[in-house]
């Protein structure tokens, strides 16, 4: 997982150092971005390092646009069989490394392979060989039909057989638009313009990337020495003077997991307790669906940075259709009555014995999370519902997740993400399907999906899944999770800097806005 390092102590130096104020005669040529990301395991994509955004140092087969229409970028072509088991992929012949070695179709499959063995955050398992038939020629062969494969495609960057080794990821070769002039780890980051780079050559010589913590980051925009700067949503209307809010919406989610079997005493592999009494009730899942005021929780706990969730990826093509609670407290009610969850000692329902309480459990760190589920606590108390927030360590976390609910994070470019919550294959896998969600008819629609022709021909059975007028995991279905808001990502930028129309964002790790910034112009003389 790739998180953030706050660290002040750089802020309080720039903010003790004058800026100069001197007018400028040409467009700006060098960038300091404050905006998180700094990756625990480097810069190595076969460890994580790309997987929200884009690699920046390394190239992908294939790209976003805004729309998050699918582009060429290494490959010039590509095609998939009639058996759905291999890719025949066309590399393009003019990309080379920052080191000036050629890149070919054999640094590819060296990188697929050495990904596949790699016991990092990439999941290769269902590769069964990549292989360079000539310079320009790539043969990926898989082990069973499995569309969602292609999203390799767009987030593993390419690194060099000749050269990778154990301190790659400190020292990244690539074929990207920038390459990695210097690190100091926890403080900052300097990259140069790559001068071999195919593809826009970018506006920016050099790029500084501080990590910083929220505050000493809105103190250094604040100073003049930072272009850019990620803030979060209690800080994202302190605009300062010169800068714009930036809001880019996302598919950056959190929702509230809700554990689907009873509790009857079985263990996932983990040792974790599997099953909740309260909340494997259908009744209980639909009145939480039914009786969140989600809105309330983005004007609440987000101070209205964001939009109501109603599942993993909302707007996006896969998503379920009319995928939607409209809140109604009254009907929530009326749910639990009818399931005989009556209320009691102090207004909290209760079942043959058993309360209608539980945690929601967050990670004691994450201030958004801590809010969102003391807002969603509050409104379920009219359920008659007792929900206490617990924050503490995601390996504490980790030990309760299957048997209490959690406010959990998602949000990818990929229908994966729909698989790897709802798949019950994945049960207990990680943090793959904490709930331990099951439903036939949902991972019959998910084996279509994956067997499609290609990646848009997959989309109606990923949406069919949510509710196929019968079943799914939605909340017309099952209800199996109460999805929360979408954050927004909020970024003030410089009033002279223009980063065009930024894609609809993942999850926030790493650094999402830039996947586009080969085209960022300067706008100020």
């Amino acid at each position: 997982m790739i998180e953030s390092f706050a660290r002040g102590s750089l802020a309080l130096l720039w903010l003790a150092t004058p800026v100069a104020a001197a007018p400028q005669t040409a467009p700006k040529t060098d960038l300091v971005l404050a905006i998180g990301g700094e990756p625990e395991t480097g810069f190595d994509p076969l460890f994580g390092w790309g997987a929200y955004g884009h690699p920046l140092f390394q190239s992908t087969l294939l790209k976003r646009g805004p729309d998050l229409e699918t582009q060429g970028d290494l490959a010039t072509r590509w095609t998939l069989s009639e058996d759905r088991l291999t890719w025949r992929i066309t590399i393009r012949t003019d990309a080379v490394f920052s080191d000036g070695t050629k890149l070919t179709a054999r640094d590819v499959a060296f990188t697929y392979h050495k990904g596949r063995e790699t016991a990092g955050a990439l999941d290769l398992s269902v590769l069964e060989r990549a292989e360079a038939l000539d310079d320009e020629t790539l043969e990926i062969r898989l082990k069973k039909p499995w569309i969602t494969f292609t999203e390799t495609f767009f987030t593993l960057g390419i690194v060099p057989a000749a050269s990778y080794g154990a301190d790659y990821a400190r020292h990244p070769v690539g074929s990207g638009p920038y390459r990695l002039l210097s690190w100091r780890a926890g403080e900052q980051l300097i990259v140069e313009r790559n001068p071999d780079y195919y593809g826009t050559k970018p506006a920016f010589g050099r790029v500084t990337f501080l990590f910083t913590g929220d505050d000493a980051g809105l103190a250094a925009a604040r100073a003049g020495a930072v272009d850019m700067v990620s803030v979060p949503a209690p800080l994202a209307d302190a605009v300062p003077e010169g800068f714009r809010a930036l809001p880019v919406k996302t598919v950056d989610n959190r929702g509230l997991s809700l554990p689907f079997p009873p509790d009857e005493g079985r263990t996932a592999p983990d040792g974790g307790r599997i099953g909740s009494a309260v909340t494997s009730d259908p009744a209980i899942r639909h009145a939480i669906n039914l009786g969140l005021d989600r809105q309330a929780v983005v004007d609440v706990a987000l101070h209205g940075h964001g939009t109501p969730a109603f599942g993993p990826a909302d707007g996006l093509p896969w998503a379920g259709e009319g995928d939607h609670a409209a809140f109604d407290l009254q009907a929530a009610r009326g749910l639990l009555d009818e399931a005989g969850w009556v209320p009691g000692e102090g207004g909290v329902r209760a079942r043959d014995g058993v309360r209608a309480a539980f945690p929601i459990n967050y990670p004691a760190a994450d201030a958004t999370r801590q809010a969102l589920a003391e807002t969603v606590a509050e409104l379920l108390r009219p359920l008659g519902i007792e929900a206490t927030p617990k924050g503490s360590s995601w390996d504490a976390i980790e030990r309760v997740m299957h048997a209490e609910p959690v406010i959990f994070g998602f949000g990818s470019h990929s229908p994966y993400q729909l698989y790897s919550i709802y798949a019950s294959a994945l049960g207990g896998v990680e943090y793959q399907n904490p709930t331990f969600y099951a439903n036939a008819a949902v991972d019959g629609l998910f084996a279509k999906a994956q067997g499609a022709p290609s990646l848009e021909a997959s989309y109606p059975s990923w949406r069919e899944a949510a509710f196929d007028r019968r079943t799914g995991y939605g909340t017309k279905g099952d209800a199996a999770w109460a999805w929360l808001v979408n954050l927004d990502h909020v970024y003030f930028v410089d009033r002279c800097l223009d980063v065009g129309r930024p894609q609809i964002e993942p999850h926030g790790h790493g650094w999402p806005i830039t996947a586009s910034i080969a085209s960022w112009t300067w706008t100020c003389d």
